[in-house]
């Protein structure tokens, strides 16, 4: 059953509030997944924020569930992060897979009795999606067979099903991509270590590892040649996904600021009204504010031609703002912004990771640098004087 906006919306706050708040602390000493915490959001109707409401899901546009992000990230951006991907990929299955593929798992991901995650970056590549090494071939019985490694993996090992793009010949480039759903059971899959992460610690990140793994030919989500180009508006929600769990992540630092500054006593006043301390944090109101538009617009662009473009400016721009504002609100609370008691290091950190997570911001100023590019190129010539930089 589908639920409006609003609902969905209140759901998150509570569970921001009742479970992630009190508990994430207890997540990162234990290092390890809280199941029972995304069982709870997948009660909460969570789990299947835009998938259709014939296969449990929401039905939301993106434009909407996306806000979801927002309340998720006031208690925990990485949380929020993890569950942001799993509703891509389930949105990716109900959308794009066999009817074979969404009779086996669509229920199981709607509902978050299973879990997903997507699996694009490579220990070599970073950033360079196009230049991949994971190869699937397809054998004579029709199978998928498949042998590389994957980097950055979130929820390694945690997640039952990992959305995969691999290449399919050995020719360069990206049009023999295909993306392809892995069960965590399949014979050859394996992952690594966890990475030592400094500020998320309950979320397994690592690499995983494909000896020629065998998928049935019904597991595939995008056909060959589709892979790189899905694989890219999958990221562009990731990226506005993340500048709202940013937003989050500001709000809870500035209220954490004000709740100690309108208390704590100097120079004859509460910290609050001193002029110096209004000023900071109201700057870091001002970037909210403006943060929450920008991710917003980005969201509503989202498969429209100006969707890459306005994903790339939230990227760049709110993620930086959150690291911003991170900061100055430790700043503002002196001394005590630096124990770990208040939480402010871990929202230093948490924004400092949800910078560089899904493209750095340095990807997302080639991406406007481009879009510049071919506006300049659609605008009149200006005479340049003779002598400034003229052969």
């Amino acid at each position: 059953m589908t639920q409006n906006i609003d609902a969905i919306l209140a759901a998150a706050r509570h569970h921001c509030n009742e479970t992630i708040r009190p508990e994430v602390e207890r997540w990162n000493q234990h290092r390890q997944w809280p199941r029972h915490a995304s069982d709870k959001a997948a009660a909460l109707g969570l789990t299947g924020l835009y998938a259709p409401a014939e296969w449990g899901g929401q039905a939301l546009p993106l434009g909407e569930g996306i806000r979801v992000y927002e309340e998720l990230g006031k208690g925990d951006g990485a949380y929020a992060f993890a569950l942001s991907m799993h509703n891509i990929c389930t949105y990716a299955v109900c959308g794009f897979g066999t009817d074979a593929l969404k009779n086996a798992w669509a229920r199981d991901l709607t509902t978050g009795r299973k879990l997903a995650n997507f699996s694009l970056t490579e220990p070599q590549s970073g950033s360079d999606a196009a230049t991949m090494y994971t190869q699937a071939r397809i054998n004579g019985d029709g199978y998928w067979v498949i042998s590389g490694a994957k980097a950055w993996v979130s929820l390694a090992g945690e997640a039952d099903i990992y959305l995969t793009v691999v290449k399919t010949s050995d020719a360069p480039g990206h049009k023999d991509m295909a993306m392809i759903a892995i069960p965590k059971g399949a014979k050859g899959l394996s992952f690594g270590p966890r990475y030592d992460t400094p500020s998320y610690n309950f979320l397994p990140v690592g690499e995983m590892y494909l000896d020629n793994v065998m998928v049935p030919p019904e597991n595939i989500i995008l056909p060959i040649g589709k892979g790189l180009q899905g694989s890219l508006m999958a990221i562009d929600i990731a990226r506005v996904s993340i500048a709202a769990g940013c937003c989050g992540l500001m709000e809870a630092a500035l209220d954490m600021a004000l709740s100690y500054t309108k208390n704590r006593r100097m120079f004859g006043a509460a910290a609050l009204d001193l002029d110096g301390i209004q000023w900071m944090l109201g700057e870091v109101s001002t970037d909210l504010e403006a943060s929450r538009l920008l991710y917003r617009a980005a969201a509503n662009a989202l498969g429209t031609l100006d969707g890459p473009l306005l994903a790339a400016h939230a990227k760049r721009f709110v993620p930086d703002a959150a690291v911003k504002a991170a900061n100055i609100c430790t700043q503002a609370m002196g001394g005590m912004g630096l124990l770990s008691s208040y939480g402010m290091d871990r929202l230093s950190r948490l924004a400092q990771m949800l910078r560089i997570v899904d493209g750095t911001t340095e990807v997302s100023r080639v991406v406007i640098g481009r879009a510049l590019k071919k506006r300049a190129a659609s605008l009149p010539d200006v005479e340049v004087p003779r002598g400034f930089g003229q052969t």
